[in-house]
């Protein structure tokens, strides 16, 4: 066991994590130095990046950059802007990249970036400010052909945007490969906004079938109203489905007729907040407690844990966040007979996508939406497969299997290179 026992540990992300890789790289029969090379990061890079904000006052803001394997090809992962940030967190992000790439098959290793910041309380000034001063601290070691930066936790396309016009600044060219997650006019991809959502979508229908369960009629419920969840509420309720319960960060909506999600999405605020407008409101925790056919936490980490997977009542269990469920829960529920499809499975569209776009940009040509969403789908239907065959063919959770997929290509590429 890589995590210690205690109450602390079971929720530390990185530790977690960990223990999982350890886990699937000794099924897979590879030695411990295997272990070593892919538990951490192969470069953290801290940075320190001064601004100039509105008052005349400079504050100065603490990013990182974790490149966690580039045995296949450049690092590749979001960045994130929030209060929150550490260097566990975005560790551990970036050894999560590494298994979705793997998993869905791209020639990418895992990376991930996140800045010390709360961007709600920035101005616009202020935020364009970070944005280059984070690719001015990083730009010796991104890059098109090194590492990839994409939108992230209250990250955007303008984000990116100034990003990507601050490297082709410094590169002294035009260099849209450089980022993904950009607006259409500066070398976006079609479909990139709504791709993990549509990911997600794709992981329930092929789960659904698994459990011979209509997606119409099939009762659904979206921990989050952020740019996932509300996507996700929105395709769930196009194709069908009677989205009973949604929530945000003030509470949940309940109905067990199905919610009018489009006069929901009409009324949230640009941070995904909904619920404070109604007054007969429940919390997160008894709505994650309903009965439904199908629980799709799309919010934040450590939502369903060893305290209430007992009291779960789905047949399917689809995360659509990083990390909503703790390894104790994932095991009370695959033992329940809960079908659970994992983080680093059902989102990984957003990777997808992001790498469609980079490829549209080296090309300089570029797809119609249908026909990204149709190699979207080609994509995540034969990863889910790859996945749940494994599962079933060696009597293990879906998260196991998930992991075992997406660490044996990364693991692979160090032994042919010689790392290992």
């Amino acid at each position: 066991m890589v995590a210690e026992n205690s109450a602390d540990s079971k929720n530390d992300i990185l530790l977690s994590t960990q223990e999982v890789i350890k886990e699937a790289l000794d099924k897979l029969g590879y030695p411990n130095e295997a272990f070593e090379l892919m538990k951490e990061p192969m470069r953290m890079i801290t940075v320190r990046i001064p601004v100039r904000m509105d008052d005349g006052k400079t504050k100065v803001f603490t990013g990182y950059r974790a490149q966690h394997n580039d045995a296949i090809g450049p690092t590749k992962g979001g960045v994130r802007f929030h209060p929150n940030v550490t260097e566990k967190e975005v560790s551990a992000l970036s050894i999560w990249m590494t298994l979705k790439s793997g998993i869905v098959d791209l020639p990418y290793g895992g990376g991930k970036g996140g800045i010390i910041c709360d961007p709600r309380e920035m101005s616009f000034r202020e935020l364009e400010a970070l944005s280059r001063g984070y690719v001015r601290a990083l730009s010796q070691v991104v890059g098109p052909t090194k590492d990839i930066p994409a939108p992230d936790v209250f990250t955007n396309s303008q984000i990116m945007a100034w990003m990507m016009d601050e490297y082709s600044r410094i590169d002294e060219f035009n260099s849209p490969g450089f980022i993904t997650g950009k607006p259409i006019v500066l070398g976006g991809s079609h479909g990139r906004e709504s791709a993990t959502a549509k990911g997600v979508t794709i992981c329930i229908e092929e789960a659904a079938k698994k459990r011979g369960i209509d997606v119409k009629g099939a009762r659904v419920i979206v921990q989050g109203f952020g740019n996932a969840g509300s996507f996700l509420a929105k395709f769930m309720h196009d194709m069908g489905a009677k989205v009973i319960a949604i929530s945000d960060a003030e509470g949940a909506l309940h109905d067990p007729d199905g919610l009018d999600i489009d006069y929901l999405l009409d009324r949230r605020d640009s941070f995904g907040t909904v619920t404070n407008l109604f007054d007969d409101t429940i919390t997160n925790q008894e709505m994650l407690e309903l009965d439904t056919d199908i629980l799709v936490p799309a919010a934040v980490q450590n939502q369903i844990t060893e305290e209430n997977a007992h009291k779960i009542k789905a047949d399917i269990v689809v995360e659509a966040a990083n990390g909503p469920t703790t390894l104790e829960a994932t095991k009370i529920l695959t033992e329940r007979g809960i079908l659970l499809v994992p983080d680093v499975l059902a989102s990984s569209g957003g990777v997808t996508v992001s790498y469609f776009e980079w490829v549209q940009n080296n090309q300089g040509y570029y797809w119609k939406e249908e026909e990204v969403q149709e190699k979207l789908r080609e994509v995540l239907v034969r990863s889910f497969n790859n996945v749940y065959t494994t599962s079933q063919n060696r009597q293990i959770d879906m998260r196991l299997a998930a992991y075992m997929v997406g660490v044996r290509r990364a693991t692979e590429a160090a032994r042919y290179r010689g790392w290992i």
